[in-house]
């Protein structure tokens, strides 16, 4: 099951990445079936092999010194079998076949097989091509010293050992220059594909962690509409239900009205963009209600709510939305979880390099319960900015959430001027 995945992911990225064909047909044929070609090399090396080696006399009297006819075919075909190997252990047949050919010289009529040229080949492809250099190297050295002291004992001549060690010279080298030339080639469009695949898993997470962002910015931009409006809501008809004045019951019934059709706005602007499929662009912020407003409705929902606006600064449009969302956030906080309070006061203070935003309220036992969503989205938001943001009770009975955020906030946003007044 997990090798029919692994290929199936496999397919899905080469089609992404959108990789050409090889091309020839010849090569690939080879490349899907690697055992036929294999055994092809195979029987045209063996072909080859007893074509310039000869076909061994049994019968022929064989001197003392040299190997026995029968051992050559053996060797040979023990020797054509490890270039099955050349893909997995390439040095395994290039061993083999020096061998071989310091076997050969050993016969009354020695010849060369193009064995080194195949294993050459096969260890500058699979293999590397300092490991090719080096073994061509050794095994030329030690080749040449074996027909050396072959030649000074007397078991071959100066021809003999002459040809044979310019054959394999020769043939090793022509398949040690055309395998470094396939290699580095082989080697270099891996390392291409290698890195476009990582490149492709890269825009992946980029795209997972993008979404999973623009996922929880919506979150809670949904949490500060509904829970803000609700709120108002729900403290609106809670007092026209209990006051006995038909006219303050008409103005609070207004008033839910109003807040319910400007959060019914805010949620269909917020889904008209969401369904937006062809949009390149992010989401862009929804506008927060403005701190004046956000008082002014908990004003008329029965709260007791101040704001007072110091200062003035041109913040950054990022910085602004935070500190109505803020502003909103605390407050239906405080509405919702210190209903006893007498008073919650909202201070904003602009200077020329920061904002401060405190919302204290006295009714600490109701405020102490929440620690939730909205408190981590308001922490959020002033991080996004390069801010802070605390709430805590400070000993004193009263609760309080301080925020402290950059005028400039994040080095993309543009200047914007804050509109404020104290009520």
């Amino acid at each position: 099951m997990s090798r029919t995945r692994s290929r199936s992911d496999s397919i899905r990225e080469d089609e992404e990445l959108r990789l050409p064909r090889a091309p020839g047909l010849l090569r690939r044929f080879w490349a899907r079936h690697p055992v036929v070609a294999d055994v092809l090399i195979v029987g045209i090396t063996l072909l080859l092999s007893t074509a310039t080696v000869g076909i061994v006399d049994m019968d022929a009297p064989v001197p003392d010194d040299t190997a026995p006819p029968f051992l050559i075919p053996i060797c040979i075909i023990a020797a054509a079998a490890t270039l099955f190997w050349r893909r997995q252990h390439p040095l395994i047949p290039f061993v083999t076949a020096f061998a071989l050919e310091m076997l050969l010289m050993l016969l009354p009529h020695p010849g060369s097989t193009p064995f080194p040229l195949f294993a050459c080949y096969a260890l500058a492809v699979y293999g590397s091509v300092r490991a090719v250099w080096i073994g061509f190297g050794i095994g030329s050295a030690a080749l040449t010293l074996f027909a050396l002291c072959l030649m000074l004992t007397g078991v071959a001549t100066l021809q003999t050992g002459v040809d044979t060690v310019l054959g394999v010279v020769v043939l090793g080298l022509i398949g040690t220059l055309v395998g470094v030339n396939v290699g580095e080639r082989k080697r270099y469009l891996a390392a291409i594909i290698d890195r476009s695949r990582q490149l492709l898993v890269e825009r992946d997470q980029q795209a997972q962690l993008a979404a999973s962002a623009e996922r929880a910015r919506i979150a809670r931009e949904m949490h500060d509409i509904v829970s803000h409006s609700l709120t108002v809501i729900v403290a609106l008809s809670e007092g026209a239900a209990a006051t006995p004045d038909a006219e303050q019951a008409r103005k609070a019934a207004t008033a839910t009205a109003e807040t319910a059709r400007g959060a019914l706005t805010e949620m269909r602007s917020m889904l008209g963009v969401l369904r937006a499929d062809d949009s390149p662009l992010p989401l862009t912020p929804m506008e927060p209600t403005p701190p004046r407003d956000t008082v002014t409705a908990a004003q008329r929902a029965g709260f007791p709510v101040t704001l007072a606006v110091s200062g003035s600064a041109v913040v950054a449009p990022g910085v602004a939305h935070a500190i109505g969302r803020i502003v909103q956030e605390g407050v239906t906080n405080a509405m919702r979880h210190a209903p006893t309070a007498t008073a919650i006061a909202v201070r904003v203070a602009y200077t020329a390099e920061t904002v401060t935003v405190d919302i204290v309220n006295d009714g600490v036992r109701g405020a102490t319960g929440n620690d939730g969503f909205g408190l981590r989205g308001l922490a959020e938001r002033a991080a996004h900015v390069n801010g802070d943001l605390r709430s805590a009770p400070d000993g004193s009975g009263r609760w309080v959430l301080h925020a402290e955020l950059p005028a400039a906030g994040t080095a993309s946003a543009a200047p914007s001027s804050p509109n404020e007044e104290n009520a």
